[in-house]
């Protein structure tokens, strides 16, 4: 058997880690690529109400060459730069959400994989593999070159 027709070091569990710890580990970190992708679309958010801030502003500036100032004023003093939630743009949004929830995550998905696993990532995505890849062939390798 070649090196690429077995798993990296890295993606082995080590030796005594039960079935049930690794099934563990692998539904926190389902959870935490759920809160990557919510963080994902929370910078959509961010970047979208920006965007539409900014062309809230473009039509402001085209309803008063059109002669419609008061309409202009109104979404001006009213829209343009207006906070998204009590006290917050989106960049306030984000910044509390990286610095809170998702720092909080990560530091203690990483800290159940370093007390558990020596750190090792994706040991349940990584045995899944070897139980579906048809082994010895080609495309079906555990690992790249």
């Amino acid at each position: 058997m070649s090196d690429r027709d077995e798993p990296a070091p890295e993606h082995q569990r080590p030796d005594g880690v039960s079935d049930e710890t690794v099934q563990a580990l692998g539904k926190l970190s389902e959870a935490l690529e759920a809160v990557e992708v919510a963080r994902g679309a929370l910078y959509q958010f961010h970047r979208l109400s920006g965007t539409a801030d900014l062309t809230a502003g473009e039509a402001v500036d085209l309803f008063r060459e059109a002669g419609h100032t008061a309409i202009a004023d109104r979404i001006e003093r009213e829209l343009v730069g207006r906070n998204v939630l009590p006290g917050r743009w989106t960049f306030q949004v984000v910044e509390a959400y990286d610095d809170d929830y998702y720092a909080t995550f990560r530091r203690l998905e990483q800290a159940a994989r370093d007390e558990l696993v020596q750190g090792r990532r994706h040991l349940f995505e990584a045995e899944m593999k070897e139980d579906r890849r048809t082994h010895g062939r080609s495309h079906h390798e555990a690992r790249p070159r």
